[in-house]
C-alpha cells in the first residue's frame, strides 16, 4: 500500500489503483478526495469532517462511497445508500480494502464538555486509523503493522502517546493530528517519540502534507 499523508488528520490509501481517503476534514487540503473510491470518517469533529467537501466530492464521483458513524451518517442526508453507518465490530469492504471497526467514544476532553462517539478503522489489518481515541484495536496475533498516531491533541500527553505506542506495538508509527503544531513542536515530538526519547518500541516517522511513502 501507499500512504500519503493531507492536512492534519487525513490520509489517503492507495493499493492496485483504488484509493480510499480517511478523515477529510476541514484543515484538509481540496485534494485530498480527488479520484477516491471510498471515504471512511472516524467522527464528526471539523478537524476529521467537512460535509461540503464529501457533498462535493461526491456530486464530482456518483460511485463514491462513505462509511463512518450514525452521528455523522445523519449529517449527509440525501446521499441514501452511499452512506454507511457502521459501529464497533463491524467488517466491511471499501474500494477493495477490508475494514474492522474499533473504538466507540472520542476521549474525554472535560466533563462539561459533551463526549462525542469515535470509531477507528483497521484497514486490511494493517493499518490502524484510530481517529480521536487512543483505542487498542483486537487483532488476534496478526497485530498492527502501520499506526497512525494523534501526537497533538487537547486530550494527551507525551506519556500517554508513548504508552499508547507501546501498547499497540506496530512496527512503524506515523504522525497525524498536528495541523496546529508548528515546526519547534513537530521536532520536540520527535524528539521524544524518535529514537533519541525513552523509546516506543516501533519506528516513528512524520510525514509533510502531501508526502507519499510505502507501507506493508
Amino acid at each position: 500500500m501507499q500512504l500519503t499523508k493531507f492536512g492534519h488528520a487525513c490520509v489517503g490509501i492507495e493499493k492496485d489503483g483504488r484509493r480510499l481517503v480517511v478523515d477529510p476534514g476541514g484543515l484538509t487540503e481540496p485534494q485530498a478526495l480527488d479520484g477516491a473510491d471510498a471515504v471512511l470518517v472516524t467522527h464528526e469533529h471539523f478537524d476529521h469532517f467537512s460535509e461540503e467537501a464529501l457533498r462535493r466530492a461526491a456530486e464530482n464521483n456518483p460511485a463514491l462511497r462513505i462509511w463512518t458513524n450514525s452521528a455523522v451518517a445523519g449529517q449527509l442526508d440525501g446521499l441514501g445508500a452511499r452512506v454507511t453507518a457502521v459501529g464497533e465490530g463491524d467488517a466491511f469492504t471499501a474500494a477493495g480494502f477490508e475494514v474492522t471497526v474499533h473504538g466507540a467514544w472520542h476521549e474525554d476532553l472535560h466533563p462539561d464538555i459533551p463526549r462525542v462517539a469515535n470509531i477507528g478503522f483497521l484497514v486490511d489489518g494493517a493499518l490502524f486509523h484510530p481517529g480521536d481515541a487512543l483505542t487498542v484495536p483486537e487483532t488476534g496475533a496478526s497485530g498492527v503493522d502501520t499506526l497512525l498516531l494523534p501526537v497533538h491533541t487537547p486530550w494527551s500527553t507525551l506519556g500517554h502517546l508513548i504508552d499508547y505506542v507501546r501498547e499497540v506495538a506496530p512496527r512503524d508509527a506515523y504522525a497525524i493530528h498536528d495541523g496546529a503544531l508548528n515546526d519547534i513542536g513537530t521536532a520536540m515530538l520527535g524528539g521524544f517519540l524518535g529514537d533519541d526519547g525513552p523509546g516506543i518500541g516501533a519506528r516513528y516517522h512524520h510525514l509533510t502534507s502531501g508526502e507519499t511513502t510505502r507501507i506493508g
